[in-house]
């Protein structure tokens, strides 16, 4: 008999090439299918040929769509702004997040598509897993519990809070996985140990929505719990996830869903950067009931070269590393990371930017320092003119080599103190 496959499926070992042309031969259907179903992509992708996007070249220069828009898209086209192609009466659930920003379920079974990363975390059909994602209005309860089902495994339904009475459901049931924010095992854990309850049974974990600290992962590796990680939002479901060695030590990097494109572009822009650079997280997706496409996430993350020793081919990316919207007021002025990238257009000899702004004295100071291969004296005053041409505002310009400014995605770094 045939050992059973450390593989959720077929896809998660497709030739990179075979993924990518695969993903890009469905991507014209799926734009034509929101441009006819959904009001909004209707008219932002107006004059797009959806057969014309069909690689990563012409996919970068379909306009962006920011989860940050969301509010006020959906204030300015209720229910959902217009993005969904069902009507709220054809969906399986409607949420709510902090926002607010409503948000649409289809009715696939695994609509968040989940059961991929507990299948690389080690959860297996016939367990029983205690999901501690809220169930009450937001999505990640339900999202984590359909993958579950999904994988043949049972879910118990036990939210957030109530520790005591959670730490007694684990004692009593024996579940042997655990999904849910990153820290709350332990507040169960520590819970357990004050009660004198057995928890061992617990040996596996899924956790999302928040930093797995090194720290944390030790301590729980200590208690005979492998503990991995996934990236996933409201709208799009699973983004990323890791896998791990044979000793439960997780791989570099988590592998991208099988079912999304994922681009990572300068921080305020829709240009996409090469492997490497830190940038923001913009996700198209294949989903047919919500369709996104070139959807900003807000989030920064780089892009990993090579492939994961898992043996899954998927393109990999760092996990989260912070947040692209830098916006910051200076001497009372708005500047946004869009505006940096504009300077940079009018230079293409810069390589790469960073705004630093600071205080001098008692006032607002900017410095724009470039990353230039060549530097004659004219430039640094052409930069400063475009900056304030740009940005209204006056500041000074430094240029440096290429390679001298941090790989941190910042594009805006203040450095302002605000409590002192």
């Amino acid at each position: 008999m045939s050992a059973p496959s450390p593989f959720y499926d077929t896809l998660e070992t497709r030739e990179p090439a075979q993924r990518e042309h695969e993903l890009f031969a469905a991507l014209p259907a799926q734009i034509a299918h929101a441009k006819a179903k959904a009001p909004y992509w209707s008219a932002l992708l107006a004059d797009v040929a959806p057969q014309a996007i069909d690689g990563r070249n012409a996919l970068a220069g379909l306009p962006v769509t920011r989860k940050s828009e969301l509010s006020r898209l959906q204030a300015e086209a209720p229910p959902l702004g217009g993005l969904a192609a069902i009507q709220p009466g054809h969906a399986g659930r409607l949420f709510v997040s902090p926002g607010p920003i409503f948000e649409l379920e289809g009715i696939a079974s695994d609509y968040g598509r989940f059961a991929r990363a507990f299948h690389a975390a080690g959860f297996r059909a016939g367990e029983l897993v205690l999901n501690c994602f809220s169930y009450h209005l937001t999505p990640g309860g339900w999202m984590m519990d359909a993958g579950v089902r999904a994988l043949g495994a049972v879910p118990i339904p036990a939210g957030t809070g109530q520790s005591e009475q959670q730490a007694a459901v684990i004692a009593h049931l024996r579940p042997t996985g655990w999904s849910g924010t990153p820290d709350f095992l332990k507040v169960l854990l520590d819970k357990g140990d004050e009660l004198k309850l057995d928890l061992s049974s617990i040996d596996k974990a899924l956790v999302s929505g928040g930093a797995l600290f090194p720290s944390l992962r030790q301590g729980y590796a200590a208690r005979g719990i492998g503990t991995l990680q996934c990236y996933a939002t409201a709208e799009l479901g699973l983004v990323a996830y890791e896998s791990a060695a044979a000793d439960g030590s997780p791989h570099p990097g988590l592998l991208v869903d099988e079912q999304i494109i994922v681009e990572i572009v300068r921080p305020g822009t829709g240009d996409p950067l090469p492997a490497g650079e830190v940038g923001e997280v913009v996700v198209t997706n294949l989903n047919p009931a919500l369709p996104l496409l070139r959807f900003a996430t807000g989030d920064l993350s780089a892009l990993l070269p090579g492939e994961s020793p898992c043996g899954r081919t998927a393109p990999r990316i760092r996990g989260w590393m912070g947040r692209a919207d830098q916006t910051t007021k200076i001497k009372g002025i708005f500047v946004h990371p869009a505006q940096v990238a504009a300077v940079l257009k009018r230079h293409p000899e810069i390589v790469k930017a960073r705004l630093e702004v600071t205080r001098a004295g008692e006032q607002d100071a900017m410095v724009l320092r470039c990353e230039a291969a060549e530097r004659p004296e004219s430039l640094a005053e052409r930069l400063a003119e475009s900056l304030q041409g740009v940005t209204k505002l006056r500041g000074t310009v430094a240029l440096v080599p290429p390679g001298s400014l941090p790989n941190d995605g910042k594009v805006i770094d203040d450095q302002r103190r605000y409590d002192r």
